[in-house]
């Protein structure tokens, strides 16, 4: 899950950029949502290589910053913690 605040008054500037959402190969954007105010946005993604966070991040960086959370689905989770048992 990527968490990304925009910097004051860069929604504009950041719907204009989009083409695509410049993501490196093997970066696989699912679906995001945007807070009401255009204060920051959740999106989630999808790699097997966390390290391109870091090139997709470069191209967006000067209009706002960002937390990568890695995170499972909630099956994914419940079978996780059944496999500890």
């Amino acid at each position: 899950m990527v968490i990304e605040y925009f910097n004051a008054g860069a929604a504009a500037a950041i719907h204009r950029r989009d083409r695509g959402r410049q993501l490196p190969p093997g970066l696989e954007y699912v679906d995001s949502w945007v807070d009401l105010n255009y204060f920051r946005c959740f999106q989630l993604m999808r790699t097997d290589d966390p390290s391109l966070f870091d090139t997709w991040i470069q191209a967006w960086c000067d209009l706002g910053h960002f937390e990568i959370i890695p995170v499972r689905t909630s099956a994914e989770a419940a079978q996780h913690i059944a496999d500890q048992l």
